[in-house]
């Protein structure tokens, strides 16, 4: 089958690592990567994540940009070109439909973000805990309010993709990437000099060892590391086949690696230093409502609050559509490569399918009862839908790819693609080893404990 003509190229590594590293860094660098530190023993817990990134997440990555730019397809097909007549396509389906799972609440998460730049603006969400608190419940269960917050989103996100991947993709990243790194060096500079900002970064800086006793802290690094980097959703096989033969996908994995880890640590020093500047915070028990409820606490402290409270919401919601516009080029890819649709008519496909996959995630914060605490679980919609894919289908997803590589394309075929016109790859040979035993092994550790720890 030949390449589809809308799929288009990156202009170079350039527009390809900022493109990419908008995939990775989302909102879990921002709250998420922060939280984890502190409840996994501050600076241990980084050098922990540090490892993971670099010894066990990069060489996935780059296996997953190596399958892409062979194939130069989408994932179901990149896998049936590297593999024909086997089954092993059916990765790719996995890593498709998960990139549409995870979008689908994704939406719902990044449209708060964006309200929450009005309500921040304006200095409506209140001043007191009680209130503030309030306020982000009444917001969550205004049913209108958050569909239509969820509609917009994905049709901002889908009109960035329409512009292709030079027009659309490609230029948004470049201008939103440093915009937000420009942001959060602001915002970090403003955090570390409130009163109780030592304290913050004493907590965030003194490594607990006794932490690493503790196998979930390793976990917790490792499944962070996944999700950041964006691993078995898809985007990197996606983002790969646009990469020219020209360039090195080994320099570019360790450029977007350190862009994102540099992110989620500028976090921290936002975070941090901002939390415990309000008394009795505590990062060990903080969780989604740190942002929406404890952080507009601070912001109504601040001389200039609702000024800094806007700029802190217009980097998280920079921050999740740069993630949202990769998790819908996935399936678009899908359908221009395998069903030879125009871009235009698969982008309005695949945002119709996510906008009704998203409404329950919508609702299920207050506003319908049946999805705010589904019926034997618990749990509310969004959060299950977060379990089942961040926890189980990228994990496999991974795995799977590793054993590809590893044992059905073989080290020898990837280091063909990866050392393609003499480009810069160090340590081939241990690349290959980490591939084929390592990587697997430490996946498979994190399903084991997952599961474990559900069923208790």
């Amino acid at each position: 089958m030949a390449v589809s003509s809308d799929r288009g190229m990156w202009s170079g590594r350039l527009g390809f690592i900022l493109a990419t590293a908008g995939s990775a860094v989302g909102l879990g660098n921002i709250w998420g990567f922060p939280i984890q530190v502190g409840q996994g023993g501050g600076a241990a817990f980084v050098l922990i994540y540090l490892a993971c990134v670099f010894l066990i997440c990069v060489p996935i990555q780059i296996a997953e940009f190596a399958i892409g730019r062979r194939a130069q397809r989408a994932p179901v097909g990149a896998f049936r070109t590297i593999s024909p007549s086997t089954r092993w396509w059916l990765v790719g389906a996995l890593g498709t439909i998960t990139g549409v799972g995870i979008l689908s609440f994704y939406v719902v998460v990044a449209g708060w973000t964006l309200a929450y730049i009005w309500f921040a603006a304006a200095g409506s969400v209140g001043n007191s805990p009680e209130a503030i608190g309030g306020f982000f419940k009444a917001f969550a269960a205004n049913a209108p309010l958050n569909v239509c917050l969820t509609l917009v989103t994905l049709g901002m996100t889908a009109a960035i993709i329409l512009g292709g991947v030079r027009g659309g993709i490609e230029r948004a990243s470049r201008a939103l990437m440093p915009l937000l790194f420009g942001l959060l060096v602001l915002l970090a500079i403003r955090a570390v000099t409130l009163p109780g900002a030592a304290d913050g970064l004493a907590y965030y800086l003194r490594p607990d060892f006794s932490s690493i006793a503790d196998i979930r802290v390793f976990n917790a690094a490792l499944g962070q590391a996944f999700f950041s980097l964006s691993l078995g959703m898809g985007t990197l096989i996606t983002y790969g086949s646009y990469l020219s033969k020209r360039e090195s996908i080994g320099a570019s994995a360790l450029w977007i690696a350190a862009i994102d880890t540099t992110i989620a640590l500028l976090a921290g020093f936002v975070i941090f230093p901002a939390g415990f500047s309000i008394a009795g915070f505590d990062p060990r028990t903080s969780g989604p409502s740190l942002i929406f409820e404890v952080l507009p606490r601070l912001f109504a402290t601040l001389p200039g609050g609702q000024l800094f409270g806007a700029a802190f919401f217009v980097l998280l919601f920079m921050a999740a559509l740069t993630s949202a516009i990769s998790l819908l080029e996935v399936p678009v890819a899908h359908l221009i490569d395998q069903h030879r649709w125009s871009r235009r008519k698969a982008v309005l496909t695949v945002t119709v399918v996510t906008a009704v996959l998203a409404l329950p995630s919508a609702l299920g914060n207050g506003a319908v009862g049946f999805f705010t605490q589904l019926p034997g679980l618990g749990l509310d919609f969004l959060t299950l839908m977060a379990t089942i894919w961040n926890n189980f289908s990228l994990p496999i997803g991974g795995f799977l790819t590793a054993i590809f590589v590893g044992y059905v394309w073989r080290v020898e075929g990837a280091l063909s693609e990866l050392l393609a016109e003499h480009a810069w790859f160090p340590q081939p040979h241990l690349w290959g080893a980490i591939i084929r035993y390592v990587c697997p092994v430490a996946i498979f550790v994190i399903i084991f404990f997952t599961v474990r720890a559900l069923i208790g």
